[in-house]
């Protein structure tokens, strides 16, 4: 999980992103840190809620207004992105870092094609002739599976589709060849057979390091070495996958792996966590997954910190 030899690229020490709202104070990421070393590949699970994207989001510096950044460091490569000013960090986005969102048709413009768009990317950081940038763009998209891209390069997003348009954001963020690549539940509204064939490309990329955020552990267990397990804008864990999902330490950790369908429940109902996630405006106190909590006790009103275990893996729980 990092170390001299090899020091990490990004590194996230105690980010806290909230938004003011009439009603109050949400605190979508309350002191999240973890790191990626070059080369790794990090995934961040938890539900709807648990302040994964938001933490994306920050690190990309794309948190909208009021919402801010109010206490923390994103290091990438030794430099805080929380002190660069919009100028730099669109210098960086891109070029050193690129964003795959979620939703590819919020994310592509209706009115330009394809190409233009993988076009544009490459033209933001490289100094290259319509006609190079043409061909570079056709050969991106023919790496991220689209066929006859001859063809496509030329088609507006709406005549492709989910799983096309979803390629498209991936040719366009890996176009400056980004040494941090973070995808934003890439596979979300597409098919099983589209996700498989999106994940196996997040797999081939050889050169990126991989932020991938996801609901799913399962599909983070598919492309990660490691894991981070959100839950009310906190880290409840953090290790290898192997070490993770074998044997977690968490009990929301433990609650995500059972609800995972298997061979081996078949006719019977899927395990669920019961309860609902926290509403972010009245936190519990102490930890927040302590209401859902079957095995809470009373040292649960106070929030554990995120210790260190002999294996290396780092829990937030007092019974770990």
């Amino acid at each position: 999980m990092g170390n001299i030899l090899n020091p990490p690229l990004l590194e996230v020490r105690n980010l806290k992103t909230h938004f003011p709202t009439k009603a109050g104070m949400v605190k979508a990421v309350d002191g999240v840190s973890f790191h990626i070393t070059t080369g790794g590949r990090l995934g961040i699970v938890g539900e709807s809620g648990s302040g994964k994207s938001v933490t994306s989001l920050s690190i990309m510096r794309l948190i909208d207004p009021p919402g801010r950044i109010v206490e923390g460091e994103i290091l990438l490569k030794g430099r805080d992105l929380t002190r660069l000013t919009e100028r730099e960090m669109r210098e960086l986005r891109g070029r050193e870092l690129s964003l795959v969102f979620q939703d590819p048709m919020s994310a592509l413009n209706p009115v330009y094609t394809a190409g233009a768009q993988v076009i544009e990317a490459l033209q933001a950081h490289r100094t290259l002739s319509n006609s190079e940038a043409r061909e570079r763009a056709i050969q991106l998209l023919r790496m991220v599976g689209i066929s006859a891209p001859e063809r496509r390069v030329d088609e507006f997003p709406h005549k492709l589709s989910g799983g096309m348009r979803q390629r498209v954001i991936i040719a366009m963020a890996l176009a400056n060849e980004p040494e941090l690549l973070i995808l934003d539940e890439p596979t979300t509204a597409l098919d099983v057979t589209i996700q498989a064939q999106i994940l196996d490309i997040v797999r081939g990329l050889r050169r990126a390091t991989v932020l991938l955020i996801s609901h799913d552990i399962g599909v983070v267990r598919e492309i990660c070495d490691e894991v981070v397990v959100m839950y009310g804008g906190r880290v409840m864990e953090w290790g290898q996958v192997d070490q993770v999902t074998r044997a977690p330490k968490h009990p929301y950790t433990r609650g995500l792996l059972s609800s995972i369908p298997n061979p081996e429940m078949r006719g019977k109902p899927l395990r669920t966590i019961g309860g609902a996630v926290p509403n972010l405006l009245n936190m519990p106190r102490g930890c927040p997954f302590r209401p859902r909590c079957k095995q809470a006790v009373r040292e649960c009103m106070e929030m554990p910190p995120l210790e260190s275990k002999p294996d290396n893996s780092k829990v937030a729980c007092w019974l770990a």
